[in-house]
């Protein structure tokens, strides 16, 4: 399974989720941020790579599909309600990134 995390900067949390994932058998992850700024700006390509995608916050979610309206016409598009508040592999942050995706993808 293709996850696309996204997030904001592509700073902290979507690669946390990326590193976590990536050692789940049969998941590939990458991450990507909406900001101009990112690390690894999110691009239609990396969108119709993935089979899912799954963002940190509400707005994340209203950006994408306003931004890549075509892509996600038969896309999944999953919201983890994960606040901008965690450093990069914070303990806090792994832990809710494995309940709610595992939860909301049943990995």
């Amino acid at each position: 399974m293709k996850l696309l995390f996204v997030c904001s900067e592509n700073r902290l949390r979507s690669p946390t989720a990326e590193a976590i994932f990536s050692t789940y058998p049969d998941v590939e992850p990458l991450s990507a941020g909406i900001s101009p700024e990112a690390n690894r700006p999110v691009s239609a390509d990396l969108i119709e790579w993935a089979d899912t995608v799954v963002v940190m916050e509400p707005f994340h979610q209203e950006w994408l599909r306003n931004a890549f309206p075509l892509q996600f016409e038969d896309k999944t598009l999953v919201c983890l309600d994960i606040p901008d508040r965690f450093p990069f592999m914070d303990p806090e942050l792994v832990e809710l990134l494995k309940a709610r995706v595992v939860q909301a993808i049943r990995l």
